[in-house]
């Protein structure tokens, strides 16, 4: 049987954490950025956690069972 592959789009979008938990970036920080408050783009800027409904899918394309 062949070796599962991870997707590569996934693997630049997403890191894992020590404890297992994956990150993203936000969305909305690439351009038009004029019309947008201080605090929002700072805010834009952290990364945070996937949502639990996105968990299941993400591992899936990072070849994690």
């Amino acid at each position: 049987m062949p070796k599962m592959k991870t997707n590569s789009s996934a693997k630049k979008r997403f890191v894992i954490t020590g404890s297992g938990k994956i990150k993203r970036k936000h969305a909305f920080k690439s351009h038009i950025l004029t019309k947008k408050s201080k605090k929002r783009k700072r805010n834009l800027g952290y990364f945070t956690t996937i949502d639990s409904g996105n968990i299941k899918n993400v591992k899936l394309l990072l070849c994690m069972k």
